[in-house]
């Protein structure tokens, strides 16, 4: 097995976490929270995630509140599913992992049709396009005392996920999400000290940052999801994004993790591959949506063919600007080849699609060193995202590919 295997399936750490090797599961939406609950099939999911190998796994979309949910399928962290979480963690640490929380908030972007608000509130006034079948097209600015009011709601996310048993927490300032949709400049055209310059952009995210640390101590490790780009004109680019991260990093995060595009405006930025359009179309119940994506979804949905380490250019110009934050990469790592080379440049690599193929993925790898995941970037499993039993990989199902199970076990 060559160093940076080696180096891959060796202890980390992360501010006073120590993980058992170098591979996080990332924050993938399940869709398996059925009235915002979590279901036995998130249990399982995670727990299959945690017993096949990687160090840590990552619930998904953890909204700070109600109205921060972007569909009401999404969990938003209360009491009222404290048991649920105490359990996830306590199975997925049985299981040889940790458990990381992905906290974030939808901003100006819900299709929430329990939308506790009047309307979804972001940093300015704009359409909402995909709360139309929801009843909620428009967004409005945050006033200050909703953007104090956002900042108490982290700090109390904080508290509360840290007291179910998470290990670390992941800040998602990424995305086209609330807090992304601070930073960007697209999105925000505010002409106050939280708008115009990217200083003033960051105020917001420094201060959710600063709260969280507030809430969960030192020595516990805070994660930060971020865009490389936008990926859309007058939006993030990478310049400023590397401006970006030395703030977070000066802010004290503990880990970055470049990422890119926006889910509401240009999400094959992000995933790469086959387009989502078709997925969406076949999985879409309502007829106005279903023509909708027909008629728009090729330029909803642009082109980006896959390759792997696709934000491996812009990490390393993250890594190369912070000081003293670490870098987990993520995007395009499904071969050992790809892990070997993320390996010579970072501490740490997070996976998506790949442990959607094969939950077993780690223990594969370090079992065969001519392991090979068989994902083919089809991008079905992101598209079940509205399903009612959630996310899957649709190469898995056995009228599709009857060998499957077998291929990942004897890989």
């Amino acid at each position: 097995m060559s160093d940076p295997l080696d180096k891959c399936f060796s202890p980390g750490t992360l501010a006073g976490l120590t993980l058992p090797n170098r591979v996080i599961k990332a924050a993938t939406f399940e869709g398996m929270c059925p009235g915002g609950v979590p279901s036995e099939r998130l249990f399982a999911h995670h727990r299959a995630v945690a017993e096949g190998g990687v160090a840590m796994t990552t619930l998904a979309y953890c909204a700070v509140e109600a109205d921060g949910r972007v569909k009401p399928e999404m969990m938003y962290m209360h009491e009222g599913i404290r048991p649920q979480l105490e359990r996830l963690a306590r199975e997925v640490h049985e299981a040889g992992a940790m458990l990381s929380g992905q906290m974030g908030h939808c901003g100006n972007f819900s299709q929430n049709s329990e939308f506790q608000g009047k309307r979804p509130l972001g940093p300015s006034p704009m359409l909402n396009l995909g709360g139309v079948p929801a009843g909620i097209p428009f967004a409005g600015a945050m006033r200050h005392s909703d953007i104090d009011r956002w900042v108490g709601l982290f700090h109390q996310a904080a508290v509360f996920m840290k007291s179910v048993g998470f290990d670390a927490l992941e800040i998602h300032f990424g995305h086209g999400y609330g807090l992304s949709q601070f930073i960007s400049p697209k999105t925000n055209r505010r002409s106050d000290e939280y708008g115009g310059s990217l200083i003033n952009r960051m105020r917001l995210p420094l201060r959710v940052l600063e709260a969280v640390r507030e809430a969960v101590g030192d020595d516990f490790p805070i994660l930060g999801k971020m865009g490389l780009t936008d990926g859309v004109k007058g939006g993030l680019q990478e310049d400023e994004a590397v401006e970006v991260a030395a703030l977070l990093d000066a802010g004290g995060i503990d880990a970055l993790i470049p990422s890119g595009g926006t889910s509401s405006m240009n999400p094959m930025l992000l995933f790469r591959g086959d387009s989502l359009k078709q997925g969406l179309i076949e999985q879409e119940t309502n007829p106005i949506m279903r023509l909708g994506l027909r008629l728009i979804g090729s330029s909803l949905f642009k082109e980006y063919p896959y390759r792997e380490l696709y934000f491996l250019e812009g990490a390393k110009r993250i890594r190369d600007r912070i000081k003293r934050a670490k870098v987990i990469y993520v995007g395009g790592v499904s071969t050992l080849e790809s892990i070997e080379t993320a390996m010579q440049e970072f501490e740490f690599v997070q996976m998506g699609r790949s442990l959607w193929k094969d939950p077993a993925f780690v223990n594969h790898a370090k079992a065969n060193p001519y392991y090979v995941n068989h994902c083919n970037h089809c991008n079905r499993c992101a598209a079940l995202i509205g399903h009612p039993d959630g996310v899957r990989c649709v190469l898995n199902d056995p009228e599709r590919d009857p060998e499957a199970a077998t291929r990942a076990v004897s890989a």
